[in-house]
């Protein structure tokens, strides 16, 4: 053998061993992995966290009623749910993942950052207008790229050989999205309330500023690794497959009268009879889906009617103070408890019990366990009655007479409840510095009631007497002060006060005097007015001083939140202050802490509902329609909101106690017609029509935290 052929040999030798321990070597673990996953708890922390404090702000600052702020919150809500459907196209179709990553993050952080700047008063901008166009971007922005983050940073590892890898990937993946949401949703309320700002007493343009950073971090994170990516293709639009097909099926089927064994089959002159196949069985698991909105109409209430019910709660605990939108943060804390819990004990002992045999009977009683949440969420409604007072209501008007004097008035009605026929008279004691209430006058547009005043003749008001008529509005508060001079008529706003408590000083006293309500705790004064200022204003809760002139006219008075106050002031000859404060409307009493019961069963119906859901899916359907899936899932969110809203304006219930066991009523009956279904379900081995698989088709872990955008 000569030299050469040797060293021949010894080369090609040498390029196979090369070539073994090469594909023998194990595969590094996609760097490019961690800005995705960063990128992702960025952008999970500002959705989150502007959404937790998003139904206060349309209350309190912009204007609008529990209703109302309900109503934009849940249409909020759905279209971040159904703009997903979007996304997929876009990025399927056309611009592949990075593309419609990046061009819609920038989208969605125009919509932060508008937000913020519209919540800052001294700007004067159409606040309204500005926030709503706000809203649409970013629901348009995060909608628009939830299908794509998790699938794109699946592309980043290569199959099979790197599948383990995959499984921690997403893992992770789940890990950051309630990472996010746990910290903004305690985060962001604390910016809000105890950050004041701009003169006022909270800083929204905060709590909304910190989640718009968050969402330019984000981005440039995404943008950073951009070297590091693996960016395939645009794979084709595989939604609108389905879509045609299913139309081209329908029109076919209606159209044709020849008998076909399945409806679909009248496609095959277009369509490959694979992608028809796979169609059928999409369609199967699709029919589930029907009932499955109610359980999001229920679970995406944790935002709006919760936090709204937490709002007229004591937040007190001992010198910390919970506040009401910071209960959500119990939702993806309990989160992280309940999956593995769940996996290593709940399931276990409930299937010992033969309670669960199969994934649909775990969503079944996920859905029962929602419907439980909401009689709960009733029955503390029902307790919490008490402390609203007695709102104002249709065909009927509220009567208050305030008695600025430190002696007895004798107040001569019509009958009151003869109010129709004006039968006779009725006197009522008005006492020193207190109110009379009748809240239950019968009035329609306007009703003129008869009255005649009358100090007491063994007092210093006894040359004191007023006659005329009350004007009183239907569905107002209407209250009238006496004084010096004549009966003095305002409007009260007996509604619960938020994040405090709600004050008005009527003075009946010589010249002008300064009122101050100064702070015990943090020796600072709280309020200083003019005694002419009669308007409603809202205080600190807190143990305070009231002073007028210098002079003290209530000590240590504990003003409490949630309650309204009206403080009836007299100087007397000497110049002596004296003064006495009606409640109009109580303090809140019944503990935040009573929502935690509705929390755990809630999220716990969340754990058995929607990971159960996401894994059958998954295994239920063909491969080559996963990704259309996961569209249609997200989807049932958005009509889950939908129903909150078309309930909620639809406005045939006078009280929330009834619109919590409403929900819990439909969701009983929801999971009855489920679990019809359930049990008529055959479950099927997965079969696909393709080997080519999307990564977003890869199997997920068996164990995984929750998606926190279901």
């Amino acid at each position: 053998m000569d030299r050469s052929k040797m060293e021949h040999d010894d080369i090609v030798e040498d390029l196979n061993l090369l070539g073994n321990n090469r594909k023998n070597k194990k595969l590094r673990y996609p760097r490019a992995v961690g800005f995705i996953v960063t990128n992702e708890f960025c952008e999970r922390f500002s959705y989150y966290g502007m959404r937790t404090v998003l139904s206060l702000y349309l209350r309190d600052k912009l204007g609008y009623s529990d209703n109302g702020a309900t109503v934009i919150y849940h249409v909020f809500t759905m279209f971040a749910y159904f703009f997903p459907l979007i996304g997929a196209m876009i990025a399927d179709g056309w611009l592949g993942r990075f593309r419609t990553i990046f061009y819609l993050s920038l989208v969605y952080a125009t919509g932060s950052a508008l937000i913020s700047i519209s919540a800052m008063p001294q700007l004067s901008l159409p606040t309204l207008e500005f926030t709503i166009l706000a809203l649409l971007l970013i629901a348009f922005g995060t909608g628009g790229i939830k299908p794509c983050v998790s699938a794109f940073g699946g592309d980043q590892f290569k199959l099979p050989e790197q599948e383990r890898y995959l499984g921690y990937f997403f893992s992770l993946f789940y890990f950051a999205i309630n990472a996010g949401s746990l910290i903004s949703t305690f985060l962001t309320p604390i910016l809000r309330a105890d950050v004041h700002c701009f003169g006022d007493n909270d800083c929204y343009s905060l709590a909304f500023g910190v989640p718009g950073i968050l969402m330019i971090v984000s981005i440039i994170f995404f943008v950073a690794g951009k070297r590091l990516y693996i960016i395939k293709k645009p794979a084709g639009n595989v939604l609108g497959k389905v879509s045609t097909c299913i139309g081209h099926a329908a029109v076919k089927s209606f159209k044709s009268k020849e008998k076909r064994e399945h409806w679909l089959d009248h496609a095959d002159d277009k369509y490959d009879s694979n992608l028809i196949e796979d169609v059928k069985s999409l369609l199967r698991v699709l029919v589930l889906f029907i009932p499955l909105p109610v359980f999001w109409a229920l679970f995406d209430q944790q935002g709006s009617r919760w936090t709204f019910q937490a709002d007229r709660m004591e937040q007190d605990i001992g010198s910390w103070t919970l506040k009401a939108d910071q209960m959500q943060v119990l939702n993806p804390l309990l989160i992280l408890i309940f999956i593995p819990l769940f996996e290593v004990a709940i399931y276990p002992f409930l299937t010992w019990c033969k309670l669960i045999k199969k994934p649909l009977h775990k969503m079944i009683w996920g859905g029962v366990l929602a419907a439980a949440a909401f009689v709960i969420s009733g029955i503390v409604e029902l307790n919490l009655l008490p402390t609203y007072g007695t709102p104002v209501t249709e065909g009927l008007a509220q009567l208050r007479v305030y008695n600025g004097f430190d002696c007895n008035f004798t107040l001569s009605l019509p009958e009151l409840n003869t109010l129709k026929t004006s039968n006779g008279t009725k006197d009522f004691n008005v006492g020193p510095l207190s109110a009379f209430e009748k809240l239950d006058i019968f009035a329609s547009d306007v009703v003129e009631l008869p009255y005649f005043l009358q100090g007491d003749d063994t007092s210093a008001c006894r040359d004191i007497a007023y006659s005329g008529y009350f004007l009183l509005k239907e569905q107002t508060a209407n209250s009238f002060f006496i004084n010096r001079n004549t009966i003095a008529n305002f409007t009260d706003n007996n509604d619960k006060a938020i994040d405090g408590a709600n004050v008005r000083f009527l003075t009946n006293i010589n010249g002008v005097a300064t009122i101050k309500i100064d702070d015990i705790k943090k020796n600072r004064t709280k309020l200083s007015i003019s005694s002419t200022n009669s308007t409603q204003i809202k205080i600190d809760k807190g143990a305070s001083d009231v002073t007028i002139d210098g002079q003290a006219i209530l000590s240590n008075f504990n003003f409490m939140s949630g309650a309204v106050y009206t403080i009836n002031v007299y100087q007397d000859s000497n110049g002596t202050y004296v003064a006495n404060t009606v409640t109009i409307t109580p303090p809140n009493t019944i503990h935040i802490l009573w929502l935690i019961p509705q929390y755990v069963v809630m999220t716990m119906g969340e754990v058995m509902f929607s990971v159960t859901g996401l894994e059958f899916s998954f295994t239920q359907a063909p491969a080559s329609m996963k990704s259309v899936l996961q569209s249609v899932w997200l989807l049932t969110v958005a009509f889950g909101n939908l129903i909150v809203v078309l309930i909620v304006e639809g406005n045939f219930l006078d009280a929330q106690w009834k619109e919590f066991f409403l929900f819990a009523g439909l969701m009983a009956i929801d999971m009855l017609i489920f679990t019809t279904m359930a049990f008529r379900y055959k479950y099927v081995e997965p079969r696909s029509s393709t080997e080519d698989l999307a990564i977003e088709e890869i199997k997920m872990p068996e164990k995984k935290p929750t998606e926190k955008n279901h």
